[in-house]
């Protein structure tokens, strides 16, 4: 099967976290299928391009074998609102002129991810001047999780985004959606028809955390990192405005007079803002670390005695599973969940961990408190997440179930 993946933000081979899409691929293609990318060259977490994109259109890659073609991002992305929405629009000309006049073959299936929305556009184009069938997945509730965090705040450009997303829906051959609040949202609230859904979540990647687990010095990684004596708590993925990484700060504020370290791994537009921050506040129990790869992520995880999922409070996010929630499954660490809704049912469900009220620090700093007076809890609840993931959320079983949908498109 040979399908075209649209993805703005299909992660480079070393950069961290949200990495769905990187290792979907890699097991089709393993399997046989092959697969093109077209993707934005500038990462959503990061302000500036790769030397080797700058002042290019579009580059054509080879990275882990497959052929990805990354186009052109304004680099205004992170400054303000315009910027933002010419980031999105910049890449749908420079994707659409990539997929017409770049990318040579004729597909079976056009797969577009979302968000942003407006990646929908290039879809939808290819799929009529190609004659293939696209598939369109909701990562993120869009328009809604960009109006509810500040992102989309034009009257016009709301009501365009809520147009159009009527509009690809529509068109879409098959729509998959990450989590059961994403399902009933399109049921209840957007008439999608329930033929036309399916659910293929985020998952764990057993691959490379049951390698770790047996081979990784852990005491070594910990002394390297001056992590010895410490309760450590590890964030890793994005710090940006929705994550409401200002909490964690808050939190370490309220402990620093005990031996909790945190631990905060990845990129975004608010890094710059908590370094200031908790420098100001001379925190010495934060560490700020850069994006590493994959497996570089899962060795912090498992030198950890806790990891952190975390969002703002809001509505809209009560409906999103955390990609590195399932990372932290993997290596059987349990997880402070600071996300309500389907985040906070997921981590009681399986006994994985404890709900934090989000922006609450000191619900946050009660919490952890409980589990440094009772660490036996570290290990059941760590092993409990880890076999409820190994149940339900398999990498490699939902990359298959998700093969299974687009071989049957015809």
């Amino acid at each position: 099967m040979k399908i075209l993946l649209i993805h703005q933000y299909f992660k480079e081979s070393d950069v961290t976290g949200g990495a769905r899409f990187n290792e979907m691929t890699r097991i089709w293609q393993e399997q046989g299928h092959d697969i093109t990318v077209i993707a934005g060259d500038l990462d959503g977490q990061s302000s500036t391009k790769r030397k080797e994109y700058k002042g290019k259109f579009i580059s054509k890659k080879d990275q882990n074998g497959i052929e990805v073609w990354r186009c052109h991002v304004s680099e205004s992305y992170n400054v303000n609102f315009l910027g933002r929405l010419w980031g999105y629009f910049s890449f749908v000309f420079s994707g659409l002129f990539a997929g017409l006049f770049k990318v040579k073959g004729k597909f079976d299936i056009i797969l577009v991810t979302s968000p942003p929305l407006f990646v929908g556009i290039i879809g939808y184009f290819l799929s009529i001047i190609k004659r293939t069938p696209f598939v369109f997945e909701v990562r993120d509730l869009w328009p809604e999780s960009a109006i509810d965090t500040g992102v989309l705040k034009n009257k016009l450009i709301i009501k365009f985004a809520y147009w159009f997303e009527k509009f690809v829906y529509s068109k879409a051959r098959l729509i998959n959606v990450l989590t059961p609040a994403f399902y009933k949202t399109l049921v209840t609230s957007k008439n999608v028809s329930k033929d036309k859904l399916i659910m293929i979540p985020n998952a764990a990647d057993f691959a490379l955390a049951d390698d770790l687990l047996v081979n990784f010095d852990r005491l070594a990684f910990r002394k390297n990192n001056g992590f010895e004596d410490k309760f450590v708590i590890t964030y890793v993925g994005a710090h940006g405005v929705a994550n409401g990484l200002d909490q964690v700060l808050e939190t370490a504020i309220l402990l620093k007079d005990t031996n909790v370290l945190f631990v905060l791994v990845g990129a975004g537009m608010q890094k710059q803002k908590l370094i200031q921050k908790a420098n100001d506040l001379n925190l010495k129990n934060v560490k700020f670390y850069d994006p590493v790869p994959k497996k570089e992520v899962l060795k912090f995880i498992l030198a950890s005695e806790m990891g952190a999922s975390v969002l703002l409070k809001n509505d809209t996010f009560k409906t999103v599973y955390s990609n590195k929630t399932f990372d932290y499954m993997s290596c059987k660490t349990p997880i402070l969940m600071a996300i309500d809704g389907v985040s906070k049912d997921l981590v009681e469900t399986a006994d994985a961990g404890v709900f934090v009220e989000p922006e609450n620090p000191v619900d946050f700093a009660n919490k952890i408190k409980s589990y440094i007076h009772n660490p036996e809890k570290l290990e059941v609840q760590g092993l409990n997440g880890f076999k409820y993931a190994k149940a339900n959320f398999d990498r490699d079983v939902l990359a298959n179930t998700y093969l299974k949908h687009l071989l049957k498109i015809k």
